[in-house]
């Protein structure tokens, strides 16, 4: 099992360092960051913990998993990785032919 975690459905309001300050009951916290949206500087939602082992991870998906964070319902699960976006995005079409 990976240590690092996904965090969904956070509030708007939290940051870094209340993300790392939930988890760390857990365990170490590697890493704890919450995405924000480039253009307005808004968080995105959901964030990403790195825990230090794969047992602090467990503990921390047992402990917070539906926990109410802000009035809102958190969801904590293993990170999964990206998967590749070739839904027809600019690389994959043909070249534009002159008329």
């Amino acid at each position: 099992m990976s240590s690092k975690l996904y965090v969904g459905n956070l509030p708007y309001t939290i940051d870094d360092q209340a993300l790392r300050h939930n988890f760390s009951a857990y365990g170490s916290v590697g890493s704890a960051t919450v995405m924000m949206d480039r253009d307005s500087g808004r968080s995105k939602g959901f964030g990403f913990v790195e825990m230090g082992s794969a047992e602090e991870a467990q503990a921390a998906i047992a402990g917070l998993n539906g926990m109410s964070v802000g009035g809102r319902s958190i969801v904590v699960n293993v990170s999964r990785p990206k998967e590749s976006n070739s839904g027809g995005g600019y690389r994959d079409r043909e070249p534009r032919r002159s008329y």
